[in-house]
């Protein structure tokens, strides 16, 4: 790894950070297709009285539409689905409208993560916040508590969907200027905008019976994506001063290997250490750009029976170089 730059790294992907636009209107058309078909699925299910639980099914199959829908407004954000920059942004608007996520607002914060990403002087933005042992320590005990129920998959995989995609991203932040600012409004607009349409045809408490749940169950899933994709056993983070792009995109970022239907349904974002190498390679590229490289095969795969180990490590320990869990600060004399 020593010999290998990120440049000579970038270059030989180069070639598949090209975008195809028949290549992603065929994905808009094998996503949006069958999303919709669930929804009208849905729609009539309960509006003909059946068991909220016969409707599971079609909910949860519309969650994983959904958040391949998401990888779609992800690639958007990098310019990378569409060569036009305009149907790059028109396509990353409605897509991130449909996960209630404002575009360019979660551009701003996406693109600041990519250049922050597994360095521990540069945390906060677009990431999920980790602390290290000492930081941990130095904590009151109140926070502390407050630290603990964040990273419990409890908290944020259950509230945290509700949390972040209904009620963070409707408010608009002081991070980021006018367009992203902007960015919220239009989104909160065209949701307001969805429910009234929703409320004239399908009745909105039918609408909010199928969205909120399809949204939430989304959520978790991105969450959890987001999470293991630098939350895991053998990630690598450095002090800015120690930072190298190249462990921190092929170590610091993982291989989550997952079963072809689930690597499909996730838009192969599980291919994260190649889209961090060069996140200009749309998502349609991602497995040819890891099979033409030896160098991104070098990276040890994680498997999806071991990402669940992921959720029990949660502080940096700087000495040990790797992730510990809070159970293991009593063995580590804390």
């Amino acid at each position: 790894m020593d010999e290998v730059t990120i440049n000579s790294l970038r270059k030989s992907l180069k070639q598949y950070a090209v975008p195809n636009d028949r290549r992603a209107v065929w994905q808009l058309a094998n996503t949006l297709i069958p999303y919709i078909a669930l929804w009208i699925i849905l729609v009539y299910m309960i509006r003909n009285g059946f068991a909220l639980i016969l409707t599971l099914p079609f909910i949860i199959a519309a969650a994983f539409f959904l958040v391949r829908i998401f990888i779609f407004c992800h690639d958007c954000v990098h310019g990378s689905f569409f060569t036009s920059p305009r149907a790059n942004k028109i396509i990353g608007y409605v897509t991130g409208i449909m996960a209630f996520t404002p575009f360019s607002y979660w551009q701003h914060d996406h693109l600041i993560h990519h250049g922050t990403y597994a360095d521990l002087d540069h945390r906060g933005v677009g990431d999920i916040s980790t602390l290290t042992v000492e930081e941990y320590r130095a904590l009151s005990r109140t926070k502390r508590l407050a630290y603990r129920l964040y990273r419990n998959p409890f908290v944020f995989l259950g509230i945290g969907p509700s949390y972040t995609f209904l009620l963070a991203q409707r408010l608009p932040h002081k991070r980021g200027g006018k367009s992203e600012r902007l960015s919220a409004m239009i989104t909160n607009l065209a949701l307001l905008g969805i429910m009234l349409m929703a409320s004239l045809t399908m009745g909105l408490g039918t609408y909010l019976l199928i969205q909120v749940p399809i949204m939430l169950i989304a959520g978790a899933m991105g969450i959890w994506l987001f999470y293991v994709q630098h939350q895991f056993e053998g990630v690598y983070w450095a002090r800015h001063e120690n930072w190298d792009p190249v462990k921190a995109a092929l170590l610091g970022c993982s291989y989550y290997k997952l079963p072809k239907l689930l690597q499909w349904l996730t838009g192969n974002i599980g291919l994260h250490h190649v889209h961090h190498v060069l996140p200009r390679i749309p998502n349609y590229h991602l497995q040819q750009s890891l099979d033409a490289s030896p160098v991104m095969q070098t990276v040890r795969p994680l498997t999806l029976r071991e990402s669940f180990k992921s959720v029990w490590l949660n502080l940096w320990d700087e000495k040990q170089q790797k992730l510990v869990s809070f159970r293991s600060l009593k063995e580590l004399g804390h």
